[in-house]
């Protein structure tokens, strides 16, 4: 078994990939995690400055995201026609109109259309308790890698990262509910039963698009398990996806206006420390000053490398890919996009403790390295 030939078998291989690293290597990690602490702090709290200026320099009146995708579905449930009413919202409230992936897909206008609130809460409860049944499931499957009390703290930060869905509101937030639904999918997954998780990150991704690069990364890693029968139903629903976007696109089109506002486009340039600022914002850590949340944020992703397995791979890929999309594209009133990981992400904290534990006994000389 090699990195080359099976990248996946040889991570899996490892365990906890930290306990395996040798001294001169957790001396430098350790290093470098402390000026990667350091500098978070700092750059986040200069980028939060930023989005204060850039907040305070804004002029006339606009409505909020929640606000606006209120007044779209409450219309659209009344019978009248979905693009019409959502790019009359948008152009009225000076929201973009193009192009045409600035207006939402219709499927969570349907659903909170067709159910009452009371109906939506047991649905979310459902899913919250739907998450922490899974991946106590998959966290305890994965003793001795993971320890109980570890899997005790992941059901804590689970639940306080996921409570959000409980809210009535949530169904007016596209990325809240996909980042339920693709953390329910990923506790959810078993080599031997895939199909559940795969029916929850097609609905993920009927919702936002911003799902697409969880179920990109389960394809390129089932093709890498040669688990050909999965990999294919994946692609099935990557073209089942790029199929309905082509028809979104065309049932936006006849209702644009060449006077309709356009995206400022998606190069925010942020840097890292985007992903970072929109945890701060988004998270039980926005009680706390954001030079003190940004570190903490950052340490969540410290424990999905440490945790090791595949659940361990795919998290800390998947997350490490979608922020560094974050610091590419992503302006500072995008920082919702980070709901896409949530709740799944605050998990990693749990690992956290074990994760310094490791780098500081190789550090001092008292673990095996891999040579």
């Amino acid at each position: 078994m090699t990195l080359w030939r099976d990248p996946v078998g040889w991570w899996c291989a490892l365990g906890r990939p930290l306990a395996h690293v040798s001294r001169r290597w957790a001396i430098g990690l350790l290093a470098a995690l402390l000026l990667a602490l350091a500098w978070s702090s700092w750059s986040t709290v200069q980028l939060a400055k930023a989005d204060d200026a850039r907040v305070a320099a804004k002029t006339g009146t606009r409505i909020g995201d929640l606000q606006l995708y209120d007044r779209i579905h409450t219309r659209f449930a009344t019978g009248e026609s979905y693009y019409a009413v959502a790019l009359d919202e948008q152009r009225s409230h000076n929201y973009p109109t193009r192009p045409f992936v600035t207006v939402r897909l219709p499927t969570l206008a349907w659903i909170d259309g067709n159910v009452s609130e009371p109906v939506w809460k047991g649905m979310a409860l459902a899913l919250l308790v739907g998450v922490l049944l899974a991946w106590m499931g998959a966290l305890s499957a994965m003793a001795p890698l993971v320890l109980r009390a570890e899997v005790l703290g992941a059901m804590v930060l689970l639940f306080v990262a996921g409570i959000g869905l409980y809210d009535a509101r949530a169904l007016q937030f596209h990325e809240l509910v996909t980042g339920g639904l693709l953390t329910l999918a990923l506790g959810l997954y078993r080599p031997q039963r895939w199909w559940p998780s795969l029916l929850l990150a097609a609905l993920a991704l009927a919702i936002r698009e911003l799902a697409l690069p969880f179920v990109l990364l389960w394809g390129v890693l089932a093709m890498f398990e040669r688990r050909w029968k999965e990999a294919a139903a994946i692609a099935l629903v990557i073209a089942l996806f790029a199929g309905a976007m082509v028809f979104h696109a065309q049932a936006v089109a006849p209702h644009v206006l060449a006077s309709d506002p356009a995206s400022p486009g998606w190069d925010g340039f942020n840097g890292p420390q985007m992903a970072l600022f929109s945890l701060a914002k988004l998270t039980a850590l926005l009680y706390l000053p954001i030079a003190i949340a940004a570190p903490i944020a950052l340490l969540a992703l410290l424990g999905w490398i440490a945790l090791g397995g595949r659940l361990g791979l795919f998290a800390t890929i998947w997350f490490i890919g979608f922020f560094v999309a974050l610091s590419l594209f992503a302006r500072t009133n995008n920082f919702y996009w980070v709901l896409v990981v949530l709740p799944a992400y605050g998990a990693g904290l749990a690992f956290v403790p074990r994760a310094i534990a490791e780098l500081v006994q190789a550090a001092l000389g008292r673990q095996k390295s891999l040579s």
